[in-house]
């Protein structure tokens, strides 16, 4: 090859970029969203009594609750697959979903109740909502991976446990359709000790998967 094709050969690769990990998550997350609800409507199906629960406030919470934990760690997560990103202010964003469960929980107090809050914390598909979350999370926690191991983060255990929070946020929206308990402390027990496995899941693999 003479030197002049050289030239060319590499000005051509020069030519050809990667696409930013931002774009590679959102494609990895919207080829996997819908592999989850397909897996859900075929296995669980939504709540038969959907369009009415819409107009509970608790119901549209778990909604709201779920993507406050989703959303940030997909920006952070995002931010920190730079390697010379640091965490600083951007952890705060994380208190987000916390704070909101609180607040409901508290509303939820005032409220007149007709059922003891045992009765409400456990609820009547405990097992089922960790599982369904969990189960739920693989796909979108593994297209997540894949997405982030394309840039280079100085943090892959931190990341990777962002990579669980997404997708059990993900998962826990996706499965809150089919939830019928709607008490905060519902949510607050089992939503979370589904969050906490598969973020534990998340860092372990990103250990392995997302060191460069």
């Amino acid at each position: 090859m003479d030197t002049d094709r050289l030239l060319l050969a590499l000005a051509a690769d020069n030519d050809h970029r990667p696409q930013p990990v931002r774009t590679q998550l959102a494609v990895a997350l919207l080829i996997a969203l819908p592999v989850v609800a397909a897996m859900m409507l075929v296995t669980i199906g939504l709540r038969p009594d959907f369009m009415a629960a819409m107009r509970n406030p608790f119901f549209d919470l778990k909604f709201v609750i779920a993507l406050a934990l989703a959303i940030p760690a997909i920006v952070i997560s995002v931010h920190l697959s730079r390697p010379e990103a640091v965490l600083g202010r951007w952890v705060w964003m994380l208190l987000l979903a916390p704070f909101i469960l609180i607040g409901a929980i508290i509303a939820e107090m005032m409220m007149p109740q007709r059922s003891p809050m045992m009765t409400r914390m456990v609820g009547k598909g405990a097992m089922l909502c960790t599982a369904a979350i969990s189960l739920l999370s693989l796909p979108i926690l593994g297209a997540a991976l894949w997405a982030l191991r394309q840039g280079a983060t100085a943090r892959p255990a931190f990341v990777g446990a962002l990579a669980g929070l997404m997708s059990s946020g993900l998962a826990a929206t996706v499965y809150a359709t089919h939830c019928t308990d709607d008490s905060p402390l519902f949510v607050a027990v089992w939503y979370t000790i589904a969050t906490a496995a598969v973020t534990a899941l998340g860092a372990f693999a990103g250990t392995r998967v997302l060191r460069y």
